[in-house]
């Protein structure tokens, strides 16, 4: 029988796992740590019954892509919930703007950028489903949709501060800053709209979702499945030496670069050890789970009712914060991703208390602690937060690291997301996924489509590993 071998249990490893699984491979997924899930993981970090997303939180990509349409979780357990507001980006003075399903509705609470939002990402919205179907792939391939690829590439090219320039508004320039800033670069950078572009097109397509009972309920659906396609999972098991593995046809690394030249370094090619190496980690991640009994006080009322809130003020803050962190420096007032999945799913929390997660954006490595710049910014934006808060905990980009080896750094997007990066990830071939070690390939978020895919890119590696079974004979 045909049998594959996988490292690492996150949402790519375990794509990968039943995608084979699915095919008929006998699977077996190795996870060092003694949880699986990887970056959707959930735990109680603060109070007992408060469940927090210790990584993603929401899942944009998740409820139709081609792996969400090839494996049905919903079928093993797996619900989704949407918040009345995907996310919203509040200001000084109890203002800010808000996007919801409709680009409509969010356009026109835009007042004087109404034609220009509804401009920009409404073309993108109309066609998204066969937009994402062409640009949640390698790069290199022939598009069946062409003409509304282009819709897309009209776009995504753009560096985000030229993007900002089709906006008059301080609402709209700071709703665009907002999206953005998830690609964790500079604004001035080439390429640095196509995250942005996505993410809104597609909270207006799919919204924002959240996995009901935590992103932990996807990795359960997932082992579910797995089980009972007859792959198991060995939690505890630490793969230091691809070596040790034994024969396998198929081996399937969802790693950084960095840990898959490690662990392959008398294994896989010295061009791709060297490529693997050299694969360059961005800015990363400052955690805060906070409980807060009542939720936050934010004065810009839309921002109750997000599921995300982007906490950074206007678009020139949010942009001289990135541009910071992208250069090393940490700024006095980081932008902060916030999470409040238990809008969407109440049974996160528990007697009034809930919980919130905060992802600040910090320099790569940084060793300082950021709880109080993160919390000053929250209650900028929402006063009288410190008295609602029961319980903080950090966790800081080395923990980070060390909680999970493949976010290096603290960096949860596994990679800088430079244009070439982004693109064509950590090896330049036209298989991504292939490491030039024959039934060997890498299936991590430093693959293309990158991270946010939710497991689409452990799918498309685990295809191209089965298309290579059928050409050629099993290997050891």
């Amino acid at each position: 029988m045909t049998t594959a071998v996988v490292v690492g249990s996150g949402p790519n490893g375990l794509a990968a796992a039943l995608t084979l699984a699915a095919a008929g491979v006998e699977v077996v997924v190795h996870e060092a740590a003694t949880t699986p899930g990887g970056g959707a993981r959930s735990a109680e970090l603060t109070l007992p019954g408060l469940l927090h997303d210790e990584c993603s939180g929401f899942h944009p990509f998740a409820t139709d892509s081609v792996f969400a349409r090839a494996v049905d979780l919903g079928a093993h357990g797996l619900e989704w919930a949407w918040p009345d507001v995907q996310y919203a980006h509040p200001l000084d003075g109890g203002r800010g703007a808000a996007a919801v399903r409709s680009v409509a509705e969010t356009a026109r609470a835009l007042g004087a950028d109404e034609r220009r939002w509804a401009g920009f990402l409404g073309p993108v919205v109309d066609r998204f489903d066969t937009i994402a179907e062409e640009f949640l792939q390698p790069l290199l391939h022939v598009p069946r949709h062409p003409l509304d690829l282009a819709r897309l590439g009209l776009r995504a090219p753009l560096p985000a501060a030229a993007t900002a320039r089709l906006f008059r508004t301080d609402e709209a320039r700071a709703l665009w800053a907002g999206l953005a800033a998830h690609g964790f670069t500079s604004f001035g950078t080439p390429l640095s709209s196509a995250i942005g572009t996505a993410l809104g097109a597609a909270a207006h397509r799919y919204g924002w979702p959240v996995a009901r009972g935590g992103s932990r309920a996807i990795v359960d659906a997932a082992l579910g499945l797995l089980d009972r396609l007859g792959g198991r999972v060995e939690l505890g098991s630490r793969v230091e030496d691809l070596r040790d593995l034994g024969p396998a046809d198929v081996v399937m690394l969802d790693t950084a670069p960095a840990v898959a030249a490690r662990i392959g370094e008398h294994v896989l090619p010295a061009g791709t050890l060297r490529a693997y190496r050299r694969f360059r980690h961005g800015p990363a991640a400052f955690q805060l789970a906070l409980a807060v009994e009542g939720g936050l006080p934010w004065t810009y009322e839309p921002a109750t009712r997000a599921g995300t809130v982007h906490v950074a003020g206007s678009y020139a803050e949010t942009a001289r914060a990135e541009r910071l962190v992208s250069r090393g420096i940490m700024p006095e007032r980081p932008f902060v991703l916030l999470g409040q999945q238990h809008v969407a799913d109440p049974s996160r929390g528990r007697d009034g208390i809930v919980p919130v997660d905060c992802y600040a954006h910090v320099p790569h490595g940084f060793t300082g602690d950021a709880t109080e710049a993160v919390l000053a910014q929250v209650e900028r934006f929402a006063p009288g937060a410190r008295e609602r808060i029961l319980a903080v905990v950090p966790r800081s980009p080395l923990a980070i690291e060390a909680h999970n080896p493949n976010f290096v750094g603290g960096d949860i997007v596994t990679g800088l997301k430079s244009p070439v990066q982004l693109l064509l990830g950590p090896r330049r071939h036209p298989d991504p996924y292939a490491t030039g070690a024959d039934g060997i390939y890498l299936c991590s978020a430093a693959v293309p489509p990158g991270p946010g895919a939710h497991g689409v890119g452990g799918h498309l590696a685990a295809l191209a590993a089965l298309r290579r079974l059928r050409v050629g004979p099993a290997v050891g």
